[in-house]
């Protein structure tokens, strides 16, 4: 092997780990959803009965819910396990466009913040402008950039359902899990979604 080009070895030595993937897959287990929220825990993200009650959905108008301060909130009931169309709709559209960079379930990453900590610092309008138009940081450990997705429907189009989902994981009201069972999705939202997607 020693008189083998790099050209030679790395091409084998790649064949040769795609082949263990198939054994690997074979062996692996399920994800557990008690341990993902026993791990949630220990980061210390669980209840903040302070965020409960601020976040406490007041209103509700065609399936969307509202707090005190007038800002979409989450409504989730079937003690915890039953959330609204627009929380479970901003986990899925967190995984789809933020999750890459703000990492699972908000959690953060080494190059971007844990939104479900700065939602509960920073305000619907301030979030959504800064959705809308990015925001730059600089600190005594670098620069950060958060881009601007004013332009992208895919994100724009959610930007209150995002918002819901990390307020509900900013007060510890839905856990590090894909929520089992949701409210159906309100006829306002599909209305909406629509308009906005230009469909």
């Amino acid at each position: 092997m020693q008189y083998l080009s790099k050209a030679v070895i790395a091409p084998l030595a790649a064949v040769l780990a795609l082949a263990t993937i198939p054994a690997i897959a074979q062996n692996a287990k399920p994800a557990d959803a008690a341990l993902a929220n026993q791990l949630d825990q220990s980061q210390a993200s669980g209840h903040d009965p302070q965020l409960l009650d601020k976040f406490a959905a007041v209103k509700v108008e065609d399936g969307k819910y509202v707090d005190k301060e007038g800002a979409p909130t989450y409504h989730i009931t079937n003690d915890g396990k039953k959330f609204d169309w627009y929380a479970y709709s901003g986990y899925r559209r967190y995984h789809a466009e933020c999750h890459v960079c703000h990492g699972p379930d908000a959690m953060g990453s080494t190059y971007a913040p844990a939104l479900k900590d700065s939602l509960k610092r920073i305000s619907y309008e301030q979030f959504i402008g800064i959705l809308a138009g990015g925001q730059q940081n600089s600190s005594a450990g670098g620069q950060s950039v958060m881009p601007s997705f004013g332009d992208n429907k895919n994100v724009m189009c959610y930007a209150d359902d995002l918002y819901v989902y990390l307020k509900a994981r900013a007060s510890g009201a839905m856990p590090r899990v894909r929520p089992g069972d949701k409210e159906d999705k309100p006829e306002a939202a599909k209305k909406a979604e629509k308009e906005c997607l230009g469909g």
